[in-house]
């Protein structure tokens, strides 16, 4: 089942699977990543609880989501989403830094990235907060421009 919201960083296709969330996608949709979407159903309770927590998210008042998530995605995908969800609100870490969170070493922080980059639930398993060595964006499946948006939005929030 899956509905879209309209939020700040554009529209969002929240999709749910066996009564978890299993992706957020950003427009334009595209309907060839492979995962099944069922049909759309603005009614469903997952599917409504995502688009509360998310609007309370975007108007500043939610720093934490409390959602049933199963994303798809190898072991250590599995590990690194894990670890995301670690970086709090208004915070940041690198990919280096991940990585060594995870008993690797900085050496793993492409591998931390591309498994970063292939978060299904961006911002509620939050892969903005994760920024470059030097403290530049880098790379966002959402555009970069999302990315600063979503940073700036939890940075405001706290002050």
């Amino acid at each position: 089942m899956w509905t879209v919201i309209d939020s700040p960083i554009g529209e969002l296709r929240l999709v749910e699977q066996a009564g978890s969330i299993t992706a957020i996608e950003f427009s334009p949709f595209r309907d060839t990543t492979g995962r099944p979407l069922g049909d759309r159903a603005d009614d469903h309770p997952v599917l409504q609880e995502c688009a509360r927590q998310l609007r309370a998210y975007f108007a500043g008042q939610l720093t934490e989501f409390d959602l049933p998530l199963a994303p798809a995605g190898s072991d250590f995908q599995q590990r690194v989403w894990s670890e995301l969800r670690r970086v709090g609100f208004g915070r940041t870490a690198t990919y280096g830094e991940i990585a060594v969170r995870l008993g690797m070493t900085f050496a793993a922080s492409r591998a931390v990235g591309l498994a970063n980059g292939r978060n299904p639930i961006p911002i509620v398993i939050p892969c903005h907060r994760v920024i470059g060595a030097n403290g530049t964006l880098t790379g966002y499946a959402g555009g970069l421009d999302r990315k600063q948006l979503l940073l700036d939005l939890e940075t405001d929030a706290l002050f």
